[in-house]
């Protein structure tokens, strides 16, 4: 309702302003406790049973890397790197490709 004594008006707004600064701590404090929340004990298992495997995949990528790595230092022409570009999925083959196209377009301006 409306009212008209500017008093009550002033205790009115600083009450919604209390409310609304305990609101926000509140939620501060929320994402504060997701934010650091302790790890389970069971992701910690989890990662140890996966670890060879996700080591093995490791070194089979950094060898497919290598291998990607050889092929296109045979490639003399941006257009093919490019269409390679385009094809690769990964995010580590699209630097290496970045970098060759980089590398090939210096070498063309010198």
């Amino acid at each position: 309702e409306a009212t008209l004594d500017l008093a009550e008006r002033r205790r009115i707004r600083s009450a919604i302003r209390e409310l609304q600064r305990q609101e926000l701590e509140q939620d501060e404090e929320t994402l504060a406790s997701k934010r650091f929340r302790p790890e389970h004990s069971s992701h910690r298992q989890d990662d140890k049973e996966n670890w060879p495997q996700s080591q093995n995949l490791e070194e089979e990528q950094q060898a497919s890397l290598a291998a990607l790595s050889e092929q296109l230092k045979a490639i003399t022409s941006v257009e093919e790197l490019t269409k390679l570009l385009r094809a690769a999925g990964e995010y580590e083959e699209r630097k290496l490709i970045r970098a060759a196209i980089r590398k090939l377009r210096a070498e063309e301006i010198e």
